[in-house]
């Protein structure tokens, strides 16, 4: 079994999402994201390596994604959908597997992938600051370093103002990280 961190967005959440607790089973479709892509980044301690095999699945739409897999198909373990760039798009999955590292988020826009079942063992609500960026604009960005995180029993299913979203502990029967020696 393995614990990782996993990032569920507040409008992920407020959209198509069921609120859940600590001891929860909870199925999810995930992503793993560039860290650097959610909240200004500096998501060291909650960077997940997956060390698995490549696996190309039709979505919903009739596209193909590209998961990462942590055990062989049909077991128990961990499977994430990879960004575009995450492996070479046009030829064939690599035969051996691959480590990638990155923020595991809850994708439920985009196409439709395998879930990956676990347990919640932990929950924490994601506060974090914002700035305009121009005066007079209503646009606003995540300011780096401002982040910080409160524990909770369950997840809410409306944020609002400064709460970005939840950062879950879960853990996944199976899927057993590897270590993480160097986070780049």
């Amino acid at each position: 079994m393995g614990r990782w961190h996993v990032y569920y967005e507040d409008w992920q959440m407020e959209c198509c999402g069921t609120p859940f607790s600590v001891g929860d089973e909870v199925s999810w479709p995930l992503l793993l994201r560039d860290a650097d892509d959610v909240l200004a980044g500096d998501w060291g301690h909650e960077l997940s390596g997956i060390v698995g095999t490549v696996e190309a699945v039709r979505d919903e739409y009739g596209g193909v994604v590209r998961t990462l897999r942590t055990g062989p198909p049909g077991a128990l373990g961990l499977t994430a959908a990879l960004n575009a760039d995450a492996v070479d798009e046009s030829g064939p999955e690599p035969a051996e597997p691959i480590r990638r590292v990155g923020l595991l988020t809850v994708e439920r826009h985009g196409g439709e992938w395998p879930e990956t079942t676990g347990r919640v063992r932990a929950i924490h609500l994601v506060h974090q600051e914002y700035a305009v960026l121009e005066p007079g604009s209503l646009t606003r960005e995540p300011v780096p370093g401002s982040r910080s995180l409160e524990a909770v029993t369950s997840c809410p299913k409306w944020f609002g103002e400064g709460r970005s979203g939840v950062l879950v502990e879960l853990d996944v029967l199976g899927a057993a990280p590897p270590e993480l020696r160097d986070r780049s």
